[in-house]
């Protein structure tokens, strides 16, 4: 650990009649304990660690079919069709009939989701999420997190139609959006 070592000095001048000089005292302390405590810290702390985990969003996945009649069937009075476009525009319509499309934004499509979820029985609410190909991987972050929050239980996510896709550049056009 701490040693003391005591040095002699060896044949000095004396300063005067009987006085001694003084022993000089060196001290030296081994670090080696401490450099071992340091990595047996070091190692335990990774150890016990909890390294993050990813977190990932649960989906149940319908099954892929061929056959019309096995699909998976939405009644009209239960559907909010929610469309994503350029400039982060949201779009969305109740019901099958995309003519009645409207505009909202992200902080206003809680609302509308909201009160569909209000109005509609909830075995038959389901939500329809189309992002189309000028949509950003934020947007539909954005909307997946929206039916969380809003404990939407049954959404599907389908690519956009080219009917809807032509819907929504005309009021993109409409609304000035390049």
């Amino acid at each position: 650990m701490a040693d003391l070592d005591i040095a002699e000095s060896g044949g000095g001048h004396k300063k005067g009649p009987g006085v001694k000089k003084a022993k000089k005292l060196s001290t030296k302390v081994d670090m080696t304990p401490m450099v071992d405590l340091g990595f047996l810290l070091i190692t335990f702390f990774i150890f016990t660690t909890t390294m993050s985990q990813p977190t990932a969003m649960d989906l149940i996945m319908p099954k892929d079919t061929e056959k019309q009649e096995e699909q998976t069937k939405v009644k009209e009075s239960g559907a909010l069709t929610i469309m994503m476009g350029k400039a982060d525009g949201v779009y969305y319509y109740e019901g099958l009939d995309p003519t009645k499309i409207q505009v909202s934004s992200y902080k206003a499509i809680r609302d509308v989701i909201l009160n569909k979820k209000k109005n509609t029985k909830p075995e038959d609410l389901v939500i329809i999420i189309k992002p189309d190909n000028d949509a950003t991987y934020k947007n539909v972050v954005d909307i997946l997190d929206e039916m969380t929050i809003s404990e939407i239980k049954k959404y599907a996510m389908v690519p956009v139609t080219p009917d809807e896709y032509k819907l929504i550049q005309a009021t993109e056009v409409a609304n000035g959006i390049q």
